[in-house]
């Protein structure tokens, strides 16, 4: 053998075993693992524009090895990920496979018993950025107590989570749970989709306490303390890694008086409200696909570009929020939709402690023994230790 084929062989290996041992592979490459729970089954999907095994959506690479798939439920920002937030999703059939899509959306958040009657088993595969008001793992609540209260087992195709290096936030009080906040967890909940599902099954959060029947195909070669880089966005305001860094600090403004970019293209990669001296960045929102009618639309706004901070230091932050909180002269006009405020932060304790006049490091304190005992919980489910 030649020292050129000698070489280009070890080169390749080389390349192998760093794939091996270094890149994030998600469980819905594993094949081996979860044909068998599919083959000679009626499958339904739970995915979206994310759910891939390369190039490829998920639903095909199933049809291709044969597996009989009934149908999709898509999540908020609907199958192919391009719809407003919170925009109506209709129900539909898939141009490409001629599957029939049902909308997990709007009124019909929760699989039905028809929904589900021709289904043997489901399966979620949707990329989750690790914070509580991010609906995705709200669909996922849903659908689990579904396949519980109809006997369906479920199968969650694994992905890696973005922000699943740390754990921060107010936990949800029960009496403010809605759509973007069911459980009781903190705004960045360091846990995947698989991890946060085996969490809802053991302490019982599905409705009536049922438990799910449930197998999580895990992410090979990832754990929580790595770097996690999503080349696919998981939705039309989340475009780039740094956007999914700063959207848990950031998200607090949707029930404000400022704007997070979205009618730009640097969604939640910019902080700024209307008027003067609030900083010398500068933008006016206008409609934009997945944003068509959005806050301030038209208005010029002066804040902050924050696309160079380094968001793994600057893991969760009020900075901001009290920044532009502080220039409004704090006053109760700022939250322009207290109720919603509330919902993100799951507790009117925030918004109350910031009229107060509370200070970051006296609210922050107050969250403590609730993080505390969630955080001893959440090692508990852990799968990426």
């Amino acid at each position: 053998m030649g020292m050129s084929r000698i070489y280009k062989l070890i080169f390749l290996f080389l390349i192998f075993s760093n794939t091996q041992l270094f890149a994030q592979i998600p469980g819905a490459y594993a094949t081996q693992r979860y044909l068998p729970l599919l083959t000679g089954k009626k499958v339904a999907l739970v995915v979206n524009h994310t759910s891939v095994i390369g190039r490829t959506h998920v639903a095909d690479s199933l049809l291709a090895l044969g597996i009989k798939i009934q149908k999709i439920f898509a999540p908020e920002h609907g199958f192919r990920g391009d719809a407003d937030a919170g925009a109506h999703i209709a129900n539909g059939v898939d141009q490409k496979t001629g599957l029939p899509i049902v909308s997990l959306y709007g009124a019909h958040k929760k699989p039905t018993i028809e929904d589900l009657k021709d289904v043997d088993v489901v399966v979620f595969d949707i990329q989750d950025v690790g914070a509580r008001f991010y609906t995705y793992s709200s669909t996922l609540h849903y659908v689990m107590e579904a396949c519980a209260e109809n006997k369906k087992p479920l199968v969650i195709f694994d992905r890696a989570n973005p922000n699943g290096h740390y754990v921060d936030g107010p936990v949800l009080d029960k009496a403010f749970a809605s759509f973007v906040g069911l459980n009781p967890i903190p705004v960045v909940h360091g846990c995947t989709m698989g991890e946060l599902a085996q969490m809802m099954n053991g302490e019982g959060w599905l409705a009536g306490h049922l438990r799910c029947e449930l197998q999580v195909i895990p992410v090979a070669h990832y754990k929580h303390a790595d770097v996690v880089n999503i080349s696919i966005a998981p939705s039309p305001n989340l475009p780039t890694n740094q956007a999914i860094g700063l959207y848990p600090s950031l998200c607090f403004f949707e029930g404000t008086a400022v704007s997070v970019g979205r009618g730009t293209n640097t969604q939640f990669q910019v902080a700024g409200a209307e008027g003067t001296g609030l900083g010398t960045y500068q933008f006016t929102p206008v409609p934009t696909p997945g944003a068509m009618d959005p806050p301030l639309k038209g208005k010029l706004c002066s804040g902050f570009d924050l696309r160079q901070v380094d968001t793994r230091k600057l893991g969760f932050s009020l900075r901001y929020l009290f920044y532009f909180f502080e220039k409004s002269g704090k006053q109760e006009s700022f939250f322009t939709s207290p109720s919603f405020f509330d919902k993100l932060a799951g507790t009117d304790q925030l918004r109350k402690q910031m009229l107060a006049g509370l200070s970051e490091k006296d609210i922050r304190a107050s969250w403590q023994p609730a993080l505390n005992q969630y955080k001893a919980l959440r090692k508990k489910y852990l799968i990426y230790r």
